[in-house]
């Protein structure tokens, strides 16, 4: 017998579709950089995401022209393959506001998600998710727009369940410079660096409960940004680990340099890679029943497992073995 379903339709139907996201973000503040970014997105592809800054790209007082700029980028044909999002102001600043009503408004279709920074209060990120489907009505554009939050301060982390519980959420952010600095000293600055930002105990205490939170609801955890902007094995090393040892699926990146050594060391193990591709083509024969493999018991349980590891490598450009390219994703691409 052999099955014509797709593993999505045959293992998960009927719940919450996972989002498969690029493994790296990459943060760009002003028009010549995002313009940068979006020339090296189409020599790389869409394995990383680019957020247009305005939070920390905008000049006091020039907060609804660089609004207007971040919306003409997006709508602009540089944003070849639809992965640009946006981070605005936090809910206490008085322009995050207008920045939606301008960037959803004028491109709404285009834009891939709002990234809300430094709420205290899940109500905070309720009234600004409600804000932006308004916007997004107004402007004729039925779709939810994704909304990414970040963890960063005492009262986000305390509510961070809360928060992921909250519709149109897809990613939940850590935020490691805010949150060190709103301990008020009590954590060194070293902390903002390997290794400390993943053993002093205060930080794996939270980034540890992020994740759990994220994954609890069915939302992508991304970790916080590497100080180091250029040194490949310093960047790796800090992915690989928040990767390994705390779960993070997707990191920031705030250099270029940063972005082949995220997507790398995000990347699932080849050797697990092949093995799911086997896995799960012999499954599909199967009809999805339980079948062997090398000598081991395999069932739905691991076949969703596996099915997870097939689409990661997708999204990092990783090339996937035949023929589980061609039966599962021949008609699109990463």
């Amino acid at each position: 017998m052999v099955a014509t379903t797709h593993p999505r339709d045959a293992l998960f139907a009927g719940e919450k579709a996972f989002p498969m996201l690029a493994a790296c973000e990459h943060f760009a503040g002003s028009e010549k950089l995002i313009g940068k970014a979006f020339d090296l997105q189409a020599e790389l592809g869409p394995v990383f995401d680019i957020t247009c800054d305005c939070e920390d790209g905008a000049a006091a007082g020039e907060e609804r022209e660089h609004a207007q700029m971040v919306a003409r980028m997006l709508n602009s044909a540089a944003n070849r393959f639809g992965r640009a999002g946006v981070r605005i102001h936090d809910p206490a600043h008085a322009a995050w506001r207008q920045e939606v009503d301008i960037i959803v408004g004028d491109a709404a279709e285009r834009v891939a998600y709002i990234t809300i920074p430094k709420a205290t209060r899940h109500e905070q990120i309720a009234e600004v998710i409600d804000h932006i489907g308004l916007v997004a009505g107004r402007a004729g554009v039925h779709r939810a727009i994704p909304v990414h939050v970040l963890i960063e301060t005492h009262g986000a982390l305390r509510e961070v369940f809360a928060i992921a519980s909250l519709p149109h959420i897809e990613v939940l952010d850590f935020g490691l410079m805010d949150f060190v600095s709103g301990h008020h000293g009590a954590i060194p600055a070293a902390a903002m660096r390997s290794p400390g930002q993943f053993e002093h105990a205060l930080l794996a205490r939270a980034k540890a409960d992020m994740v759990a939170a994220a994954l609890a609801n069915g939302i992508v955890p991304a970790h916080n940004v590497c100080l180091n902007l250029k040194d490949a094995g310093v960047i790796a090393a800090d992915a690989t680990r928040a990767r390994n040892e705390f779960g993070f699926l997707r990191m920031w990146s705030i250099h270029p340099a940063q972005i082949a050594p995220i997507v790398a060391a995000m990347r699932p193990d080849f050797a697990e890679v092949t093995d799911a591709a086997a896995i799960l083509c012999a499954a599909h024969d199967a009809g999805w029943g339980p079948i062997q493999y090398q000598g081991e018991l395999h069932d739905r349980a691991t076949y969703r497992y596996f099915w997870t590891v097939l689409e990661k490598a997708r999204v990092t450009g990783m090339t996937l073995p035949q023929p589980a390219a061609q039966r599962f994703f021949s008609d699109s691409q990463p």
